[in-house]
Order: structure tokens, then C-alpha cells, then sequence
């Protein structure tokens, strides 16, 4: 069974976290099912929210990054 796990900075989906993962989740595990030809049910997806200021891109944090104009 596939196993996907998605980190992603929590700040992007903080105004509805269930919901945005709920649709992600249903997509990524779709396109999973459809490709390899196995059910949804087989496809794992584990979630991992990262905050901004924790998340670096070479020696700036996201955070950091989105401060610039």
C-alpha cells in the first residue's frame, strides 16, 4: 500500500486545516488509486504541519521570506 507523507507549512492552511486536508487527501489518494489501479482505501496519507519560522529555505525561514516585499 502507497504511503504518502506531506509536509507543508502550517500557516497555509490555517484558516480551515480539516477541510484543506480532507481535500487534498481525497485528491492525492484518487490519483494514487486510479493510477497504480488499487482501491482508495490502500492509499495512506499522513500530514505534517510545519510552522513558518521552523521551515527554511537555505539560511531564511519561510517565515522570513514572506516578510519581504
Amino acid at each position: 500500500m502507497p504511503f504518502v507523507n506531506i509536509r507543508i507549512v502550517k500557516e497555509v492552511i490555517a484558516d480551515d486545516p480539516i477541510g484543506k486536508k480532507s481535500a487534498m487527501a481525497a485528491k492525492i489518494a484518487a490519483a494514487i488509486a486510479e493510477t497504480a489501479g488499487i482501491p482508495k482505501d490502500d492509499v495512506w496519507i499522513v500530514f505534517e504541519e510545519v510552522a513558518a519560522r521552523d521551515w527554511f529555505v537555505g539560511d531564511a525561514s519561510v517565515h522570513q521570506l514572506r516578510q519581504k516585499p
